[in-house]
């Protein structure tokens, strides 16, 4: 026999799912949850076993691409081998680029579109986390020296951010390779390492 329910995670993503939908279609202030609930095929209800409102279930999308962002750069930094910390911090800058450019929509509904964004929103996320970490292997492996690789994170994931963001905002074609290129050299360099 088949269950006659789908089970809790999977109706989550559903509503969070149909949530994106829409935000994207047609924006936040003019998505419903009357509207999520019927995209997502559930009644009203359901909604509020998941959520209490429109804000919580963006702050849930905003975790999900958060998480799958750092997966993708994850992924990339894993490729790198073990002793190539240049390679590593490359490989996370362009992951990054990439990331924040195939979901840039996304990224802007859910960062801009929605809420204020607030000091701890800058620097309190799982990507700064992981660079923090990047960068504090780096200095244990003698790969460059910092003072403090959780300031040095934050102002690496700001100026990639920024630097992504004036590129799509003077061309909306951007030249990914270009931009993920000078992006990986300033990182290095803010690092010390020697120009490649």
């Amino acid at each position: 026999m088949r269950p006659r329910t789908k089970p809790a995670e999977t109706r989550r993503d559903d509503l969070m799912n149909a949530s994106e939908h829409l935000f994207l279609s047609q924006g936040i202030a003019r998505t419903t949850i009357e509207q999520i609930t019927a995209r997502a095929g559930v009644a009203k209800g359901t909604f509020y076993l998941y959520f209490s409102s429109k804000d919580d279930v963006l702050a849930a999308l905003a975790g999900r691409f958060a998480v799958q962002l750092l997966d993708k750069i994850k992924r990339a930094v894993a490729k790198e081998s073990t002793n190539n910390w240049r390679g590593k911090l490359e490989a996370w800058a362009k992951a990054c680029v990439t990331g924040y450019l195939d979901s840039i929509r996304l990224h802007d509904v859910l960062f801009y579109g929605s809420r204020p964004r607030t000091r701890e929103g800058l620097i309190d996320n799982i990507v700064i986390d992981h660079l923090t970490a990047l960068l504090a292997a780096g200095v244990d492996a003698a790969a460059w020296s910092l003072d403090d690789p959780h300031v040095t994170a934050v102002f690496l994931f700001s100026g990639l951010h920024a630097g992504v963001d004036d590129a799509y905002a003077k061309e909306k074609r951007v030249n990914r390779i270009r931009l993920s290129q000078r992006l990986q050299r300033l990182c290095s360099g803010a690092v010390g390492l020697p120009a490649d």
